[in-house]
């Protein structure tokens, strides 16, 4: 059996392939392994690295979510930070207002005080000045000085509460109106009553200034001695003629004109108008009205003096018991507070 050369040549050409095969076949599980390592260790290194890079992305969103939400918290909290300070500056300029309108309250509420202390002490002025006036008013009707003490003394106390410096001098005045009055000792209006009650009674007695004197009683006749029993008719008769012409005539001195050329007329109505005039002066001490009944004195006493016989014991004694009535008049006046009142007024005008 013969070979042919060209199907011998295929396969010598075949022979050095199949040669070379087995060695190829050595290496490749080797690098098929190697690169299916190569590729494990990249797929995991991979998959580690998107692990790692899906974490951080995971942080990443995170912490850009705080970021987020806290740019958001501090973009509110900023607006809150200017809406508290456009608040608080609000009411800062609303306490400055406040502030200023309490200042304002403040002055006003002193002033008020100030003003309500001056016309507390003024109104104190006046109620003690009215009392007092009333208090005098009532001393003046009763003829008692105990009106006046108690308003005097009601007064001192109610300036001793109030403790206000201005108003010590009107302390005082007080003080030296009180010792004043309690030392004052005042007559007794009874007994100034009963006097001229009796002075009253003397005006029908008190002789007038140009009076007609009584005729002088007839002597007592005693029996002559036997001798001289028998008289003349004309010495009888001159006798009785004298006696006669001595009550027709009287010659007297008068001191003043119009007591002399007083009627009997006018007689009457001087006797009765000094009469008048000494009720008057009794009405007016029962009325409390002293300078009244202390003027018609005067004018009864320059009346008694100018009408009336002076030499007269009873014309004597009603002039005495008129100056004594008007002596008493002088102690009857109450003691005034004229220093108090004074002391008010000066008080009240803020001197």
């Amino acid at each position: 059996m013969s070979t042919d050369p060209a199907a011998s040549a295929p396969t010598d050409t075949a022979a050095p392939a199949n040669a070379v095969l087995p060695n190829e076949s050595k290496r490749s599980p080797w690098v098929a392994r190697l690169g299916g390592a190569v590729l494990a260790a990249a797929l995991l290194s991979s998959l580690l690295l998107w692990q790692k890079l899906s974490d951080i992305q995971t942080q990443l969103a995170r912490q850009s979510a705080d970021a987020g939400s806290q740019a958001s918290e501090a973009r509110a909290m900023a607006k809150q930070a200017q809406d508290l300070s456009r608040e608080t500056a609000a009411k800062l300029a609303v306490s400055d207002a406040k502030l200023s309108e309490v200042a304002l309250q403040r002055t006003q509420l002193e002033e008020l005080m100030q003003s309500l202390s001056r016309s507390r002490d003024e109104n104190l002025l006046v109620d003690i000045e009215s009392a007092l006036r009333l208090a005098q008013q009532q001393a003046q009707l009763t003829g008692s000085v105990e009106p006046l003490l108690a308003a005097l003394k009601t007064a001192e106390t109610r300036i001793n509460r109030t403790a206000q410096p201005r108003l010590a001098p009107v302390q005082r005045a007080i003080a030296k109106d009180l010792a004043r009055i309690k030392a004052t000792t005042l007559s007794d209006l009874p007994a100034l009553l009963v006097k001229l009650d009796e002075l009253v009674r003397l005006a029908d007695e008190v002789p007038l200034a140009n009076a007609v004197g009584q005729a002088p009683a007839a002597p007592v006749s005693v029996a002559p001695p036997p001798r001289f029993v028998i008289q003349r008719w004309w010495e009888e008769a001159w006798q009785a003629i004298t006696q006669e012409l001595r009550q027709l005539v009287r010659v007297s001195r008068v001191e003043t004109l119009d007591a002399a050329l007083l009627s009997p007329e006018q007689s009457f109505f001087v006797r009765e108008n000094f009469k008048l005039k000494l009720l008057n002066a009794r009405l007016g001490l029962l009325a409390r009205q002293q300078e009244s009944a202390r003027t018609d004195l005067t004018s009864a006493a320059a009346s008694l003096t100018r009408y009336f016989d002076p030499a007269s014991r009873k014309t004597q004694a009603a002039a005495a018991l008129l100056a004594q009535t008007q002596v008493q008049m002088k102690t009857l006046q109450l003691p005034p507070v004229d220093e108090t009142l004074a002391a008010l007024a000066t008080a009240a005008a803020g001197r």
